[in-house]
């Protein structure tokens, strides 16, 4: 593989490490939100950002540590057939079905930045009493579908390495 590759894989797959370990502790930030809510809630003070909040931290857990579960292979496969395949049979296979992938994260990132845009553009405010904006958390989103796509190419190009033999 040329050079370039082996740079990309390496710069991607390090950047999608160190985001997906930092956003493991996004699930401590909800457990303090929620934590609070129910806190608010016993003392009759009802928190009105809470729910949102938790919201929001859920999207930029799942966004965010998306690429990283995509790089560990920790997605779910319809598994009848694949576990009895040679690696490299497997390697055919996901290099084919990974333009399917990248189809679908591309008219997702178009989508997604076009939003973005919207939301920035008029201000956009969620609909609810706290009434947030709403333009970080689409950022958030365009951030982890662009580092999923990215994350999709590498796992390509360490697939299509794997078929002529070598390895990333």
């Amino acid at each position: 593989m040329p050079s370039w590759v082996r740079a990309y894989v390496r710069f991607v797959d390090a950047v999608n490490y160190r985001l997906g370990r930092a956003s493991m502790y996004l699930l401590f930030v909800l457990m303090g939100i929620l934590l609070w809510s129910s806190f608010t809630n016993i003392i009759r003070q009802n928190a009105i950002w809470t729910l949102e909040m938790a919201q929001f931290t859920m999207v930029a857990y799942y966004m965010l540590g998306g690429p990283y579960a995509l790089q560990l292979d920790a997605n779910v496969r319809m598994d009848l057939l694949y576990h009895r395949w040679s690696d490299r049979t497997r390697a055919w296979v996901d290099a084919f079905s990974v333009f399917a992938l990248l189809f679908y994260l591309g008219v997702l990132l178009f989508g997604a930045v076009e939003s973005t845009v919207y939301s920035i553009e008029y201000s956009e405010r969620s609909a609810t009493a706290w009434r947030p904006y709403i333009a970080p958390i689409k950022i958030i989103m365009c951030v982890g579908i662009l580092m999923m796509l990215l994350q999709a190419v590498s796992i390509f190009f360490k697939d299509l390495a794997k078929v002529r033999g070598a390895d990333l």
